[in-house]
């Protein structure tokens, strides 16, 4: 068995409280969203508890590139990660902190050996849905002419959105949330993708082991037919050989 490195064993004992942090990233990040009106002090722990939660991550990130065999081949083959940490230092703004931190524990769950494709894309539609729906609705909410103005209204956008059914009885009218929209869109062409490409190889896998046992059934007939042939060929010339055998007796009688 192939021994596992610093840099693996350190992402499986942290791969737990990092998905329970972006559980508490959740939280920070609805809280102030669906409660506009909350004390100061909630909105305040709720901003620390974001950079905090990315934080980690950026920690998570820098330490994995220490343990890592080649840094710079690191760097290189995790080109998201290094997108994620960074981009909330460009512009200090909440939906930056959002799509950096989503990234960082969208690739962390595909690390995770445990959690199959299934869940995996189970996740990130529910996941989806849920950031953006809050994520529109906090740029929505207070445009002039929006009709995204509710937790619910926001909630059924997105989910005509990531189907790209789109009925337009809501759509975004500022700048920033159509820009929201299009990342919907292509997640959810991009995760239609998947599930489509899952369920043509879960098929194809399942055609493979019928024809393979096909084969070795049709295999193993083959192997009898020819092993009986032998068979009847050694009687037939056991018999001949009996018969040979009793014919000099009878004639001397």
């Amino acid at each position: 068995m192939k021994e596992r490195t610093a840099q693996m064993r350190w992402e499986a004992r942290t791969q737990g409280p990092l998905l329970g942090l972006a559980v508490a990233f959740a939280v920070a990040y609805a809280v102030p969203i669906v409660a506009p009106g909350a004390d100061a002090w909630v909105h305040s722990a709720c901003t620390v508890t974001e950079w905090a939660v990315w934080a980690a991550f950026a920690a998570d990130y820098l330490v994995r590139l220490a343990l890592a065999p080649g840094r710079w081949l690191f760097v290189r083959s995790h080109p998201l990660d290094l997108l994620a940490v960074a981009l909330p230092l460009v512009q200090p703004l909440r939906l930056l902190r959002l799509v950096s931190t989503l990234l960082l524990v969208g690739r962390r769950a595909r690390m995770a050996p445990q959690i199959t494709l299934t869940t995996y894309v189970g996740g990130a539609v529910v996941g989806l849905m849920m950031f953006g729906s809050l994520a529109v609705l906090r740029v929505e909410r207070d445009a002039p002419g929006g009709n995204i103005r509710t937790l619910g209204d926001a909630v059924w956008w997105s989910f005509t959105t990531m189907t790209t059914v789109g009925y337009g009885d809501h759509a975004p009218t500022t700048g920033l949330g159509r820009l929201l929209a299009v990342g919907l869109m292509i997640s959810g062409i991009a995760l239609l993708g998947v599930v489509t490409a899952n369920i043509a190889a879960w098929f194809i896998a399942r055609f493979e082991r019928d024809d393979a046992e096909e084969r070795r059934q049709t295999a193993l007939l083959e192997a009898l037919t020819s092993e009986v042939k032998q068979l009847r060929a050694e009687v037939a010339r056991l018999s001949g050989t009996e018969a040979g055998a009793s014919v000099p007796g009878q004639a001397d009688r």
